[in-house]
């Protein structure tokens, strides 16, 4: 079966990449003067994680990355108690324990997000077998960079729940993409052995596709279909998603080099200019989304406007409820501690 995006799921998922873009420039523009410690962000990838999530239900987990903003918008977390906890305010989500690295929302189904490179996998495989022997419907997903998979954990939980044929998602954002990495003094790449990513789930006997991780259409379709075999009980399944490194996320330090998106430019590209002009012409996700709609005539460029001018609306209202929030009670530190 193959699965296609309705009129109604297609403004949705736009609607999802538009909070996750708009909340990652929120993030930037706030953490200068706001935050103080290392930080980082979904731009360039959201077509994955918009589309994943899209494909799932309310009932499933997800496991995700530093790189968690994205996923924890897309799902539908409060941008408000999302953006409070990144800045380490008390009315975030986690009371400002979590920060960025380790921001969690159990309403929407994150058992937990890790700092630690490959950390989700392990955690997903047990989600998983909980949710086997619990005998619904559920599955785990567990999102991870490339990198992951040179842990070694990676490939003890790839075979473990291919041994148990436990119902898990795999999804690795592979964002390595035109970034020279370390070489370059920019922010490292994976390294790994394997010819094709994919070659190393097949290794165990799980089931594994590659997908351009920019076109949301395509990783939707794969999503779908990988969740629908889980469900059945035909065992994990591995998606590697495959993006051209936003050029933001290059340094060490994240910066917002593409600027605030200007949608317009997904029709007219005489408003794209600069340094990153190519990766906003041929890879930004959102703009070829934005494209992609109004080519087919499934979305009015006035209509696309109006979705874009409520979700600004929304992060503005995120951003003054973040700053209003006062800073942790130093006393609180002592709470949810053993002893």
């Amino acid at each position: 079966m193959e699965y296609q995006l309705s009129d109604r799921q297609n403004k949705d998922l736009l609607e999802r990449m538009l909070m996750m873009r708009r909340f990652e420039e929120t993030v930037a523009a706030t953490a200068e003067d706001h935050f103080f410690g290392h930080y980082h962000l979904y731009i360039g990838q959201e077509a994955t994680g918009a589309a994943v999530i899209e494909a799932l239900g309310t009932d499933d987990l997800i496991l995700t990355t530093h790189r968690n903003h994205g996923h924890i918008i897309g799902r539908g977390a409060d941008p408000g108690p999302t953006l409070a906890e990144i800045l380490g305010r008390a009315d975030g989500f986690n009371g400002g324990r979590g920060g960025t690295l380790h921001l969690t929302s159990r309403d929407q189904g994150f058992l937990s997000t890790s700092a630690v490179v490959g950390g989700g996998i392990g955690l997903a495989v047990g989600a998983g077998y909980a949710l086997k022997r619990a005998a619904g419907t559920a599955i785990s997903v567990a999102f991870f960079g490339d990198g992951a998979l040179e842990e070694g954990t990676a490939y003890e939980s790839l075979n473990l729940a291919s041994l148990w044929s436990l119902p898990v998602l795999f999804v690795c954002e592979n964002n390595s993409l035109g970034a020279p990495g370390a070489s370059a003094g920019e922010y490292p790449s994976s390294v790994n052995a394997a010819k094709d990513l994919i070659d190393i789930p097949r290794s165990v006997g799980i089931a594994a596709q590659s997908v351009d991780g920019a076109d949301a259409g395509a990783v939707y379709a794969i999503a779908a279909t990988a969740v629908a075999a889980i469900r059945a009980g035909q065992g994990p399944a591995f998606i590697e998603a495959k993006t051209v490194r936003w050029p933001g996320s290059r340094p060490i330090w994240p910066e917002l080099a593409t600027g605030i998106t200007n949608l317009a430019a997904a029709t007219d590209g005489a408003l794209i200019s600069g340094q990153h002009a190519a990766w906003i012409n041929e890879h930004d996700p959102v703009l070829a989304r934005v494209r992609c709609l109004i080519e087919d005539n499934i979305l009015l460029p006035a209509e696309i406007d109006e979705i874009d001018r409520r979700v600004i609306g929304t992060m503005e209202a995120a951003k003054s409820m973040a700053l209003a929030s006062p800073l942790p009670e130093p006393e609180s530190a002592l709470e949810g501690v053993f002893t």
